[in-house]
């Protein structure tokens, strides 16, 4: 009787355990949207001002990433489907490779329906207003 007992306590605390460990989704948190910044496309870098002009034209994009969907791993951005967002290169004077600038579109590719920048490659975001 005593084995038994034993087993018995055992496998409700194993029981405990599993209903009070987080799942999944109470694992990860997700962190807070974080752009609360604006930029107006006036302020943005002159590459910056001719990217948000070509991304409302439909391109011709230099970059071959320019259009490709923006995945908002880092979860700066609100959440959304994935496809909504996708990002465009904002070239960086005397930098050969694509550097750290990017303009992150939601929405249709021609006419978004809200565009993000970056210049520090995802850590931060400001809202691009007209």
């Amino acid at each position: 009787m005593l084995r038994f007992e034993k087993i018995k306590l055992v496998l409700t605390g194993l029981c405990l355990i599993a209903v009070m460990a987080p799942g999944p989704a109470q694992s990860r948190a997700t962190p807070p949207v974080t752009v609360s910044a604006t930029i107006r496309v006036t302020e943005l870098p002159r590459q910056g001002e001719q990217m948000y002009a070509l991304i409302h034209q439909g391109g011709p994009f230099v970059s071959e990433k320019d259009g490709v969907v923006f995945g908002n791993r880092e979860r700066m951005l609100p959440p959304f489907k994935r496809g909504y967002y996708r990002e465009y290169t904002v070239p960086t004077p005397g930098v050969w490779h694509r550097g750290t600038r990017r303009i992150v579109c939601g929405g249709r590719p021609t006419t978004p329906d809200i565009c993000y920048y970056t210049a520090d490659h995802y850590a931060s975001f400001r809202k691009i207003v007209p």
